[in-house]
């Protein structure tokens, strides 16, 4: 029986094709990127069994589709493909990348600052919504708002949702212990919630069941304090508790990383 001959550089193609998915995945985590990933192979599959069995019209039809997914991956993963590109584009560009998609060192911002000024914001009915970035890349939602780059302070998250203030609508995005953006747009859920759910809190939900952030809420008409992620949101979260909550949520996400 002959083998089919297996060299280092077959190995080495393997080796870099693993390195490659691995990093994509390491990056796609807590996103509908793998789903999404997971119907493509499922499909592709799918036509190479048909292909060999040789039924020509599934196999056409199938075919048709295959040759214009590439397309449909660019509009699909058109953020992530523009923030890829602008990494290359910088410079170490390429570095920043890789360092990227290998690093497991936690973004996770400081919680004092967060803790207390929603606290003290919760006692006015001061109504903030908060996202705290973890490895889910936010630059589509930091680019719908009004780009801040400061480091995190209570006073300056309360200036920005004070009432009056022109960044007081939207979310605040921290990222890397730094308000990224304020004003920021979220999507909202779609799924059955609550009518009692106010627009915070339906955003909140939404950006968590697209993206690993955390989002914390305050709400304007009681002073509740709120925390979603995954797609959930636990609500009315008494203040000497809120920062334990937030961990717990920090290191669920951790784990799920390693």
């Amino acid at each position: 029986m002959d083998f089919i001959p297996f060299t280092f550089i077959d190995f080495i193609d393997i080796l870099l094709v693993a390195s490659l998915m691995f990093g994509i995945y390491r990056m796609t985590r807590g996103t509908n990127a793998p789903y999404i990933f997971t119907g493509i192979i499922v499909i592709y599959v799918i036509w190479v069994v048909v292909r060999a069995l040789n039924m020509e019209l599934l196999q056409t039809i199938l075919g048709q589709v295959i040759s214009v997914g590439m397309i449909a991956i660019i509009i699909l993963f058109q953020p992530e493909l523009r923030s890829f590109l602008q990494m290359i584009g910088r410079r170490r560009g390429v570095f920043n990348f890789i360092n990227r998609i290998f690093d497991r060192t936690s973004n996770e911002p400081t919680l004092n600052p967060i803790v207390t000024a929603a606290v003290e914001m919760a006692s006015t009915k001061t109504g903030a919504l908060i996202v705290l970035a973890q490895r889910s890349d936010l630059s589509d939602i930091i680019d719908s708002g009004i780009t801040i780059n400061a480091q995190l302070s209570v006073p300056l998250l309360e200036n920005i949702f004070f009432k009056n203030a022109p960044l007081h609508d939207g979310a605040v995005v921290v990222q890397d212990n730094r308000v990224a953006a304020a004003k920021c747009i979220l999507p909202v859920t779609q799924s059955n919630v609550p009518k009692s759910y106010g627009t915070r809190h339906r955003a909140a939900i939404g950006i968590t069941e697209t993206s690993d952030a955390i989002v914390v809420v305050v709400s304007e008409e009681t002073g509740g304090i709120s925390v979603a992620s995954g797609g959930k949101i636990e609500r009315n979260i008494a203040p000497q508790n809120l920062a334990k909550v937030i961990l717990s949520h920090m290191e669920e996400k951790q784990k799920e990383k390693e």
